[in-house]
């Protein structure tokens, strides 16, 4: 048995989601073109017959201009302090940014092995991904330059396949049929919170979240009461949409997915709290037996 952790690292928007959840075959990380839509460090857990590879999803590396922000950046930089290898995942769509330089600034004092992922090459040509190949490997000596499509699957196969050549340790951290650390009841609210985000695209910022408050289990069915928090009651009226149009949206493609996880029927009731200060949302958070903003 082989095994290693493995932190997946880049700016917003480069797949580290998709990354990740294409690699363990289920969905771990929410999704969505919002930027900072991943707020907390998710272990995916890939196994087979002789490996488990750990993946640690970061929130994307920005430069903040919020305490959300902040929280953010440090989340992913303690996230490569204690992982064996580090994916940076680049876009193969876009020229190297600030972005991309501000963050290969912080991996050359790292003693790390370092992958250079580079990501939605099904959209580009060969000629312009070598191009972009030769940009990177200029600015750092990486272990492996590995390009990939996290959304078609392309080449995953081949990356763990790479991975496997440097795994450190003998041991299974978790048991083979794990494919995550986090519980059903936090990813459940991470596709409500992805769904409201698709469906309200721009106006609903990031710093919305969900949580389920309770879950009754029938013999045949799960009623799910789920609550969505803003800080402001403006947000009320966008969530709802017109005579509640938005949120029975935002109801069905969940359920339709929550179904998918659950195995059973689900009966989903959505609710909407505000709550505007900081203290008041970890009492909130406190009284339902959470002790933190997963």
């Amino acid at each position: 048995m082989k095994s290693g952790f493995v932190s997946l690292i880049g700016r917003p928007n480069v797949g580290k989601s998709t990354l990740i959840n294409s690699i363990v075959g289920k969905k771990v990380a929410i999704t969505s073109d919002k930027p900072q839509t991943t707020r907390n460090t998710i272990q995916g857990i890939y196994n087979d017959d002789d490996t488990q590879i750990v993946f640690v999803d970061t929130p994307g590396i920005h430069k903040p201009n919020h305490k959300l922000g902040t929280y953010l950046n440090r989340q992913a930089y303690y996230s490569i302090k204690d992982v064996d290898i580090i994916l940076f995942l680049v876009e193969a769509t876009s020229k190297i940014g600030p972005g991309d330089k501000f963050i290969l600034n912080q991996l050359k004092d790292l003693n790390k092995t370092i992958f250079l992922i580079i990501n939605k090459i099904d959209k580009i040509s060969k000629e312009e991904l070598l191009i972009r190949i030769t940009e990177y490997k200029d600015l750092l000596d990486f272990n492996e330059i590995i390009p990939v499509s996290a959304l078609k699957k392309d080449n995953i196969n081949q990356l763990i396949k790479v991975l496997k050549n440097y795994l450190p340790d003998e041991i299974a951290y978790y048991d083979k049929n794990d494919y995550t650390n986090k519980s059903k009841e936090f990813i459940m609210a991470e596709i409500i919170r992805e769904k409201v985000f698709e469906l309200t695209h721009e106006e609903v910022p990031h710093s919305l979240t969900c949580i389920i408050e309770t879950i009754e289990k029938k013999k045949d069915k799960f009623i799910i009461y789920a609550a969505i928090i803003v800080d402001r009651d403006s947000l009320k009226k966008i969530i709802i949409g017109n005579k509640g149009s938005k949120i029975k949206e935002i109801g069905v493609k969940a359920r339709k997915e929550l179904e998918e996880l659950i195995g059973k029927k689900v009966y989903l009731n959505l609710f909407i709290k505000t709550i505007k200060n900081w203290r008041d949302k970890e009492k909130y958070f406190s009284e339902l037996g959470f002790n933190d903003l997963e």
